[in-house]
């Protein structure tokens, strides 16, 4: 697929657009529209959800996790999966950037887990939402940010994850993706509330 092929995948309202090298990691290339891209993603996501429920132990709260997640989840389709990205995106920091704000995001949940600064929903949809701010991939930030905050939730709080779908399939156009994507612009206002709603926090 060349960068002339980008429209094809119609990306949905939220979703970040892929520059012509980017696209150049698609593993597959004979696709061609977003439905078989998603198919293809769909399937990879599968198999890197089996490996995170079989780990027992594990530092959710590392840079290694954050970045091995991302490849666990893509890394059979794109080839730049579980690297943070290095071009400037219409949301998301500086690309210089990233590393030192997951850090600090990182730190800043151990923070809030140990001191009890948020109820655990909060806490994670306080994470989902700066994460995402952050957008450290080229591609899959909100799938991978609702991931590690179900991670966070399960493995690090021994709490339920978030039923972030609600019945719906958040990667295509629907009402929940709607205000799913609402609830993060609000939040990147400082309301927090539609978010905090939206997890049934």
């Amino acid at each position: 697929m060349n960068g002339d092929d980008t429209s094809r995948l119609d990306f949905p309202d939220g979703a970040t657009l892929l520059d012509p090298d980017e696209l150049d990691g698609l593993r597959y290339k004979h696709i061609t529209t977003r439905g078989e891209l998603d198919q293809i993603e769909q399937a990879a996501i599968t198999e890197g959800l089996n490996w995170l429920s079989k780990q027992k132990k594990i530092d959710v709260l590392s840079q290694a996790f954050v970045l091995g997640l991302h490849k666990r989840l893509f890394g059979s389709v794109w080839k730049w999966a579980g690297t943070y990205r290095r071009t400037e995106k219409s949301i998301g920091v500086d690309p210089m950037q990233i590393a030192i704000q997951v850090q600090q995001l990182l730190e800043d949940a151990n923070y809030w887990i140990d001191h009890g600064t948020y109820p655990p929903k909060e806490l994670a949809a306080r994470f989902h939402h700066k994460l995402v701010s952050i957008h450290p991939f080229p591609n899959g930030n909100g799938r991978h940010a609702r991931i590690m905050a179900d991670a966070l939730l399960t493995k690090r709080l021994d709490e339920p994850a978030i039923d972030w779908a609600g019945g719906y399939s958040l990667e295509a156009m629907n009402e929940r993706r709607n205000q799913y994507i609402a609830a993060l612009r609000a939040a990147d206002k400082h309301d927090m509330s539609a978010l905090l709603a939206f997890v049934g926090a």
